[in-house]
């Protein structure tokens, strides 16, 4: 039987607002901008940080950038995907500056199943990825661009994002799990 204890919390609320706004000016100042730039945030928890970037951006430029909740699961090469259909989002992401947007950065399975996705509506301008928390342990040779914490770990532990809109709190923690 597994036990999950938690160790600490890493993020508070204010750390994360704290964090997303200075993510946010890292993405326009490597961008030059908001030009052409879309926001995929990856559902569930990525897509909430995405509109809070958007929210950002917004406040800082002036402008509402492009901001898509992303299912992967279609592209997921780990996970069975009966009953699991390509989604049919109506986008062009033809020339345009992707940015990736997930909570936790792991294994990198997730961000090269997005990659997929992202190409399969179109050839963009280039794909960035900004991530809130980078825990390594990398299987494959991805990098975040834009990075909220660097969060060492072991693999016995995990980090969990808790956001309001999605689970009624603002938090990471890292939980221990003893098998």
């Amino acid at each position: 039987m597994s036990i999950i204890k938690l160790m600490k919390t890493i993020m508070d609320e204010n750390s994360i607002t704290r964090t997303l706004v200075r993510m946010t000016h890292e993405i326009i100042e490597k961008n030059k901008g908001v030009d052409n730039l879309v926001l995929v945030g990856i559902k569930t928890r990525g897509e909430t940080i995405a509109q809070r970037i958007a929210e950002n951006i917004k406040r800082f430029e002036g402008v509402d950038v492009l901001t898509i909740g992303f299912d992967i699961r279609y592209w997921r090469d780990d996970i069975d995907k009966t009953g699991i259909t390509k989604p049919n989002y109506d986008l062009d992401l033809n020339h345009k500056i992707v940015v990736l947007i997930d909570d936790v950065l792991y294994k990198g399975r997730t961000v090269r199943a997005a990659m997929d996705g992202v190409m399969s509506f179109g050839r963009p301008q280039s794909i960035q990825l900004a991530v809130l928390v980078d825990r390594g342990h990398r299987e494959l040779p991805i990098r975040a661009d834009v990075v909220g914490k660097n969060v060492p770990t072991s693999t016995e532990e995990s980090v969990k994002v808790s956001l309001q809109e999605v689970d009624g709190s603002n938090e990471v923690i890292i939980l221990e799990r003893n098998d």
